[in-house]
């Protein structure tokens, strides 16, 4: 029997569509269904490497651990990664096609419609629950005659849908109103429910606009979310203003780390096991520090969607010679994927994957030099450090390889990669040990290694070691969500709409 499915459409992006599909995908498990996420068409830099190697959106990935299975591209047909203001690198079923912009996308559009039906169709083939989410929101009507993943998706999977609205920006009523009132009358009537996300106070507060809601648009409330702090939800995309904008006050107490704000961050969710240590004080850096301020213990130059473009904006910004004041003060500095790129003596482009320019002239912290290729490499491996004493686990996702001249070494020897033993070498250290650089994404969220190189930097201050902890982000959460779901929704309510008697 097919799956049934539900979908989860909100007024606008960041309003926690992501969160109550995870919430929904976990309760479903909990009740013993056969669960899994779908998302047609998500636009993100923070991606995952299946097992397969295929490139998919981290969103669903963390959705697929709430259903308790491994993530597959099929969950996640169509990912876009913008590389410019005007472009983004299409992926579709896990194999990058090429950077389009807008329009040249819209026109492919009518290309990808079987290969988001067939998708859909495998998985409700394999399981008993579908649980879908939109993008953004289904009332921009200049986008509807390109819509691929909010009401056509509905439509396609002949899906009820919930609305969620976020009362914490303002204006949730007008908002829930507005968006019923500029969708279609078939589109209105897929609508079943509305969801209110992240209430803080007294919800009795709340029911006189909650009877108006209903009133006004003939749709019911399924319940209302409230604010929760420190949710351990893999961050969609980017980095909230709330994580680097403000003053900063150094706690003198822990570590310093610092990670480069860059304009076309990728995968920034590789730095999130470290922001839950104890002993660390992450600050993402958008702009140069104050000259008062001191030098951090560790500086990150994360991934990079455009890693030539990044660059440039290493130098225009300053934070160029930021870095490398950072390396004359004996902060310890790490480049991960398009960082590791930007940390070598040149940087050659002469397909023009990246840029327009065939060269350009990088850091010059480490003898190596990077040269872009058509093909995208998409790899999970497990790696060890050359001395074999801890492991990590990741994936590699990067357009282009990094030569390496001695003295540098090699950071680590992969001893697996798409399921079976490899041994080569990767990524590169200086001979003082204090840079190094990586492909591989996730490589702080091995428990062992982080402290190994936490420690390292607590011996320079001559501070006790500690011991690992497995500070995986997602760990205690997830139980959680569905716990969210059980004390704030309808659930005789949520039983109907699935099995389509509302």
């Amino acid at each position: 029997m097919p799956a049934r499915p539900i979908m989860i459409q909100g007024t606008g992006s960041y309003v926690g569509k992501s969160v109550v599909t995870a919430a929904l995908c976990r309760y479903f498990r909990q009740e013993g269904f056969r669960v899994a996420p779908f998302k047609a068409q998500n636009m993100s830099n923070n991606s995952f490497v299946t097992p397969e190697g295929g490139e998919m959106g981290r969103a669903q990935v963390f959705q697929a651990q709430a259903c308790g299975i491994e993530p597959h591209v099929d969950m996640n047909p169509v990912l876009l990664k913008p590389s410019t203001e005007i472009g983004a690198q299409v992926v579709v079923l896990g194999k990058a096609l090429k950077v389009m912009s807008a329009r040249e996308y819209h026109q492919y559009q009518p290309h990808l419609e079987g290969v988001i039906r067939d998708a859909f169709r495998r998985l409700a083939q394999q399981h008993d629950i579908i649980v879908i989410e939109g993008a953004g929101s289904p009332a921009e009507v200049n986008l509807r005659p390109f819509d691929i993943v909010n009401m056509a998706m509905a439509r396609m999977a002949r899906a009820p849908v919930v609305i969620v609205g976020d009362i914490n920006l303002g204006g949730v009523f007008a908002w829930l109103v507005g968006t019923l009132e500029l969708l279609t009358e078939e589109e209105r009537g897929l609508v079943k429910a509305f969801i209110i996300n992240k209430f803080r106070g007294d919800i009795s507060l709340l029911y006189d606009g909650l009877e108006f809601l209903e009133n006004k648009t003939g749709k019911k409330v399924l319940g209302v979310l409230p604010w929760v702090t420190d949710l351990a939800v893999a961050e969609e995309d980017g980095i909230p203003e709330s994580k680097w904008k403000g003053p900063w006050v150094a706690d003198p107490t822990k570590l310093q780390v610092q990670v480069i704000l860059l304009p076309h961050i990728s995968n920034s969710t590789d730095f999130e096991s470290l922001e839950l240590e104890p002993d660390v004080g992450l600050r993402y850096l958008a702009a140069v520090p104050q000259p008062n301020e001191s030098v951090p213990d560790l500086l990150i130059i994360p991934g990079s969607k455009n890693t030539m473009a990044d660059l440039a904006y290493l130098r225009t910004s300053g934070l160029a010679d930021h870095i490398r004041v950072c390396r004359r003060s004996g902060a310890a500095v790490v480049g991960i994927c398009g960082g590791y790129q930007m940390l070598g003596r040149e940087l050659l482009d002469p397909l023009g994957v990246e840029s327009a320019t065939p060269a350009m002239e990088g850091l010059g912290l480490i003898e190596s030099t990077t040269t872009f290729a058509a093909e995208k490499t998409t790899v999970q491996v497990r790696a060890a450090t050359l001395d074999g004493s801890e492991e990590i686990i990741g994936y590699e996702i990067h357009m282009g390889q990094t030569q390496c001249r001695p003295p540098i070494q090699p950071r680590f020897r992969i001893i697996r990669e798409r399921g079976e033993a490899a041994d080569r070498f990767e990524g590169a250290i200086s001979d003082d040990g204090a840079v190094w650089g990586t492909y591989i994404h996730g490589v702080f969220d091995a428990p062992a290694f982080r402290r190994r190189v936490l420690n390292d930097l607590r011996t320079r201050r001559n501070w006790a070691p500690l011991p690992p902890a497995n500070n995986s982000p997602a760990a205690q959460g997830l139980d959680g969500l569905a716990t969210l779901i059980r004390e704030h929704l309808d659930l005789a309510m949520l039983d109907r709409i699935l099995k389509g008697s509302l």
